[in-house]
């Protein structure tokens, strides 16, 4: 349970993390939080030769509120740092929420949501989160920076769109809407381990509690996360309800195709999908009808159109 011999490299730029990376090639790792690493160098399933450490650049931890509301977080913020967030509560109420489903807090203390990215694992909730809120990554590497759509960032298990010598600096999160309702549900063997299955929704209504936008993401039954578009489609123009929740959730169950493995077999997770589908739509429509409740009870007190 001890790495083979390498040796530790600590860039203070990115520029230098960069040049590093060039100039060790095939035998270099980059070390974020570690989580996912280590233990796999302990095991000796990894070996790199050169091991980059992210951990003294500070201008990949920054976690920030741009003008237009959006929020930018450095590829190195740690999974703990939006779970406090008060920021991330705020302008961010789905992720913060999603947060302690992220392994357990001695990980979250250290993981990073770059990291997280950037090891492509089709069970963790972050490729999940950033797909669902349509987020941008931006990326540093010898040609330049470039900004990759979430929808293209996953591409199977432990496969991004990072190229070789490649550095993911920052996700850049759109702004949340004040009228946006949002579900999370997931299921593992015991909390805090991976997800067997996972759903998250965000629902955008106008004034009359139509249903205005919808995206819907599930994740842990395929080998990536899955935008569930035509299922989403089906929210769209109406006033959803718990019957209509049922019926995306059949519909995103038969348009899956789960994946099998030790923990759990396709067709468990095909269900397991359309549970956690259903649960998440529902907690948005839960969102709904208290912030109805909320608004009648203040138009009660003070009636649109009265004096102030």
């Amino acid at each position: 349970m001890t790495p083979a011999r390498f040796e530790y490299l600590a860039p203070s730029t990115v520029q230098d993390a960069l040049q590093m990376l060039q100039q060790h090639g095939d035998g270099a790792r980059l070390l974020a939080g570690g989580q996912s690493l280590v233990p796999a160098m302990n095991l000796r399933l990894a070996n790199p030769a050169y091991l980059i450490d992210l951990n003294r650049i500070p201008a990949l931890a920054a976690l920030v509120q741009n003008p237009d509301g959006s929020i930018t977080a450095g590829a190195m913020t740690r999974h703990r740092s939006f779970e406090k967030s008060e920021l991330v509560q705020r302008a961010l109420p789905l992720v913060h929420a999603a947060m302690p489903w992220v392994a357990h807090t001695q990980i979250r203390n250290r993981g990073t949501i770059g990291g997280s990215l950037a090891h492509g694992d089709p069970a963790a909730e972050w490729p999940a989160l950033c797909l669902l809120l349509d987020c941008s990554m931006l990326v540093a590497g010898p040609a330049g920076e470039r900004e990759i759509p979430a929808a293209d960032f996953s591409r199977g298990v432990y496969e991004t769109a990072l190229e070789p010598g490649e550095i993911l600096t920052a996700i850049r999160f759109p702004t949340w809407p004040t009228e946006r309702r949002w579900g999370f549900s997931e299921i593992a063997r015991r909390h805090g381990d991976f997800a067997l299955a996972g759903a998250a929704c965000i629902l955008d209504f106008d004034e009359a509690g139509i249903c205005r936008a919808a995206r819907l993401v599930v994740f842990g039954a395929a080998d990536r996360p899955l935008l569930m578009e035509a299922a989403g489609a089906m929210l769209v123009g109406r006033v959803p309800e718990l019957a209509l929740a049922a019926q995306v959730a059949d519909a995103v169950r038969e348009a899956v195709t789960a994946r099998a493995d030790l923990h759990a077999s396709a067709e468990y997770r095909r269900d397991l999908v359309g549970v956690m589908t259903r649960r998440a739509l529902e907690q948005a429509l839960a969102q709904v009808t208290a912030a109805d409740t909320v608004n009648r009870a203040v138009n009660a007190v003070n009636p649109v159109g009265a004096a102030q």
